[in-house]
């Protein structure tokens, strides 16, 4: 399962739709509380988060879950290029091709959730 996080519900709806159609099992959540909620609950094997969410940092959201379950693979997917990297394990421009978003999703599931 993937956790998507972005504070955008549009985009969030989107980004879901693109990976349910790729045939991955999604929730989305659109607040870091949610997100530490489902990380703790629910069986995620990735993380697809956006660091700019409305008034909390992502940085902090980023540390918290790799806090919480270090295996778990996070992507950061940005439309800016981040200051640091911490807490990430692979960085996804938002102006990548959808087909390239996939590609890179799928490798790293392959890679740390099989």
């Amino acid at each position: 399962m993937i956790l998507c996080v972005e504070d955008n519900e549009l985009y969030l709806r989107l980004r879901r739709a693109v990976l349910e159609r790729s045939g991955y099992a999604v929730i989305g959540v659109t607040n870091a509380a949610d997100a530490i909620s489902t990380l703790r609950e629910a069986p995620i094997c990735c993380t697809i988060a956006d660091p700019m969410l409305k008034g909390e940092s992502g940085n902090d959201l980023l540390r918290a879950m790799k806090e919480i379950k270090p295996d778990i693979p996070v992507i950061l997917f940005s439309g800016t290029t981040p200051e640091g990297l911490q807490n990430v394990d692979v960085y996804i421009n938002k102006g990548e091709p959808t087909s390239t978003f996939l590609r890179i999703v799928r490798d790293v599931i392959e890679r740390y959730c099989s």
